[in-house]
């Protein structure tokens, strides 16, 4: 099994390291300004430096604090919308047209009303988070719930079983896995948007960190910031795999990619 990972691992690793070696010898050769782009090897210095001071801890804290209360309260809203509105098509249909409405609306453009509302600070990150993360959570939520199986759940009302029961054993189940993959959607999204905030409006947090890297002119941290953003958001997408992958590993799905 491990030498399985390893062997999956090495192609990627090889890939990685490619580029990395490409890059450093275009900056330490001048095939790129070495002001603008500083060599790779200085950049992980950078990075590795910035890892033993609280300074960047406490950014990281700030940014994961909007990251996760904005994607919890969309959660806590849109899930439960999403499992009625998918129960019922009449209010599906009802609501669809301001659900058609809202949701091209781009997150960024609500930044000066949210500024104006709530300020430059967490309020602001969060309610920006909220938004964005709320429409993929509900419409997974919607086509999870649309998605049972229509045989069993008639075999479970004609064998008489209560709505709560039919709910918790049979669309629960079903929808289960369309909001994992929303929640997981959604993570991503939260850390774009948290981000965003913190480099237009500079609410605190990494992205005001980068900002504030690039004004003093200090371009090599700014550069480990940006790859701590990165290596951020591919740590948030692997814990969402790994724990949907281990609470859905009932499902045929991840049985499949489990084999």
């Amino acid at each position: 099994m491990l030498g399985g990972r390893l062997r999956d691992w090495a192609p990627r690793l090889m890939g990685i390291s490619a580029i990395l070696v490409v890059l450093e010898v275009c900056s330490r050769t001048g095939v790129l300004p070495r002001e603008s782009f500083p060599p790779v090897s200085e950049i992980y210095g950078s990075l590795l430096g910035l890892l033993v001071e609280p300074g960047l801890w406490i950014e990281v804290g700030r940014t994961m604090r909007g990251w996760a209360v904005g994607l919890l309260l969309a959660a806590l809203l849109a899930v439960p919308l999403g499992m009625l509105l998918g129960a019922s098509k009449r209010a599906f249909q009802m609501s669809r047209l301001v659900i058609e409405f809202l949701r091209p609306v781009p997150s960024v453009a609500l930044i000066p009303l949210a500024v104006l509302v709530f300020g430059v600070g967490q309020d602001m990150k969060v309610f920006l988070v909220a938004f964005a993360c709320f429409w993929p959570i509900l419409f997974q939520s919607i086509y999870g719930v649309q998605d049972v199986d229509p045989v069993a759940r008639d075999t479970a009302r004609s064998y008489g079983l209560p709505p709560l029961a039919r709910f918790a054993r049979i669309i629960l189940p079903s929808a289960a896995p369309y909001i994992a993959t929303g929640l997981r959607i959604s993570s991503a999204i939260a850390l774009i948007l948290a981000l965003t905030a913190e480099l237009v409006v500079g609410a605190p947090g990494l992205g005001r960190a980068i900002v504030v890297s690039q004004i003093s002119g200090s371009i090599t941290q700014m550069y480990a910031l940006i790859l701590a953003t990165g290596l951020l958001g591919w740590l948030l997408n692997t814990v969402f795999l790994s724990v949907e992958r281990r609470l859905l590993r009932w499902h045929p799905s991840h049985r499949e990619v489990a084999l």
